[in-house]
């Protein structure tokens, strides 16, 4: 071990030549290896710069072939940002100045809105601001800088926080990386400020996630426990995605796409769980997952985190999931329709006001529409017990709750034509919600207005999903896939076949050429008693609110 290694391991200054004497040299308990570290260059094998003892020894070279004691880059000082002042438990302990890159995701600006209620100072950027987070935001008094400029970053701020759909070339994200300025994901600051020492419940799955959290949160607080919460949309019950409480209890939605550009893990990696409910897995998000295998493998890193202490509740009628909850260093039990699963129902009857379903012995009076919400029910009835609810008031929270915004979300009937926005996107939640909505509106004529916005719809991989998905409608419009130019022709979603497969299955379908032309033709066709999905990931350049205004125009 080299002088200025063997003080660095010990906690010294390399410089100081009196504890450097002194330094002994110690013994290493693994056995000897002659390995070397090779690298990928194509002239040399770089010794390891801490050999074993019994190892090959020498001079680490740097990559361009410099020793590292010539190497200028390596001499500069790096700079210095002071911490930020923290708690015994590690939190930070007064405000801070924060800016966020993508501050009109769902989950950053809920957690923007509630640090700037805790006293931070919040800025934050985005380039496509829409409802409901950008009425979120202003409502709260949070201006949103647009478009992306190295301008709208503060001069010193003590940290930014960078989305995960922010990529290099941002100017934004550019000027923080030429400035050195302090920077972390979201995931990141979450788990270090806000969940190291709590209880997390983390909720995962391709499907339910938002759903199943903002019912878990609800419960909790109806039970007293007053958790902390951060989830990818806004609960009817809440009115906001995030909160943070002194409560040990946090309830996060675990998302499985990537963290940041400079993090590829997915974000549930970060959120040290307690419990992990595991609501399904499919195929999705297929610019950074290759096939499902690859999510399988993301999500078995999430139950390898698991302490023995803690719980998975996973689905077990998914065949997906099965395989990975043969494990033994924590508790595992499934719910499902199954009779094979730890919690099912015994009965379930579905009517216009909801769903009510039997599990256990208990009935349970659900005010949501649709089979996907009794098994987001069951994951919340489980993991409420876990955290020591009764089944009384598990009956209760459960029979008031709300829902959340852009699910099922009724935003007006003009005309008598009923307009209802809805995240879905996958074809699973496309047909889960188009069949909830006719058991919630039985006997009149249903419409699904959809736009390929998602990096995975975007593409042909759902082809002939799409197609059986959106026939569950009795009208079809789908929009231009969105970015369209950024895909090769053959990869991308073949529009005029989705319709033309639509049709061949008994439905009325139109391609919209538009948003213009789109909201002109649901003006001309629908007639009252008709009920509008509007089925988007994104703004969907504000159609519901055209079409609301067109509709009441006449």
């Amino acid at each position: 071990m080299s002088p200025a290694n063997a003080a660095a391991a010990s906690g010294n200054r390399a410089g100081d030549p009196a504890r450097r004497t002194e330094e002994k040299p110690r013994k290493c308990p693994v056995p000897p290896c002659p390995r070397w570290r090779r690298a990928t260059t194509k002239d040399k094998t770089i010794p390891c710069a801490n050999p074993r003892p019994g190892a090959l020894t020498g001079t680490p070279r740097a990559w361009g072939g410099e020793r590292l004691g010539n190497n200028p880059a390596r001499r500069r000082p790096v700079p210095a940002f002071p911490p930020p002042p923290r708690s015994h438990d590690g939190r930070v302990q007064e405000p801070r100045q924060v800016h966020f890159i993508g501050i009109c995701g769902t989950a950053m600006a809920s957690v923007a809105a509630e640090l700037q209620r805790l006293g931070w100072q919040v800025t934050g950027s985005d380039q496509n601001a829409y409802p409901p987070m950008s009425e979120f935001l202003a409502d709260r008094g949070i201006a949103i800088r647009t478009p992306y400029a190295g301008a709208n970053l503060p001069e010193a701020p003590d940290l930014v926080v960078i989305g995960n759909a922010i990529s290099r070339g941002n100017p934004e994200a550019e000027i923080v990386l030429e400035r050195r300025l302090p920077f972390c994901s979201l995931p990141d600051l979450l788990r270090e400020q806000f969940l190291r020492g709590r209880r997390p419940l983390v909720v995962a799955g391709t499907h339910g996630k938002t759903t199943t959290s903002a019912m878990l949160a609800w419960v909790l607080e109806v039970a007293g426990l007053e958790p902390g919460f951060l989830i990818g949309g806004i609960p009817e019950n809440f009115g906001a995605g995030a909160r943070f409480t002194d409560s040990p209890w946090f309830v996060i939605e675990g998302d499985e796409y990537d963290t940041a550009f400079f993090d590829k893990r997915s974000k549930f990696i970060h959120y040290l769980p307690e419990v992990a409910i595991l609501n399904n897995l499919e195929l999705d998000h297929v610019d950074i997952f290759e096939n499902e295998a690859a999510i399988q493998r993301s999500f078995s890193h999430l139950i390898r985190l698991v302490p023995r202490n803690g719980l998975v509740l996973a689905n077990g009628d998914d065949p997906r999931l099965r395989p990975l909850l043969d494990v033994d260093f924590c508790p595992v039990r499934t719910y499902g329709f199954g009779e094979h699963n730890d919690l099912h129902p015994t009965r379930i009857e579905a009517d216009p006001e909801g769903t009510l379903f039997e599990a256990d012995g208990v009935e349970f009076r659900l005010p949501l529409a649709g089979r996907h919400n009794v098994l987001n029910a069951l994951a919340v009835v489980a993991c409420a017990r876990h955290c020591g609810v009764n089944d009384a008031t598990l009956r209760d929270a459960l029979a008031r709750f709300r829902g959340v915004r852009r699910r099922q979300d009724v935003l007006g009937e003009p005309g008598g034509v009923l307009v209802i926005d809805d995240f879905a996107h996958h074809p699973t939640a496309i047909e889960a919600t188009l069949e909830a909505l006719r058991q919630r509106h039985p006997g009149r004529r249903l419409w699904a207005v959809f736009e390929p916005r998602s990096n995975t719809t975007r593409r042909r991989v759902f082809q002939e999903r799409l197609a059986a998905a959106l026939a569950r409608a009795d009208c079809a419009v789908v929009a231009p896939v969105a970015r369209a130019a950024l895909l090769a022709e053959e990869e991308r979603l073949d529009v005029g076949r989705l319709v033309r497969d639509i049709q061949a299955a008994g439905r009325n379908a139109w391609a919209g050429e538009n948003v213009a032309a789109i909201v002109e033709l649901l003006a001309a066709k629908t007639r009252p008693g008709d009920v509008v999905a509007v089925l988007s990931n994104g703004g969907f350049e504000n159609l519901t609110r055209r079409l609301l205004e067109r509709l009441e125009a006449g």
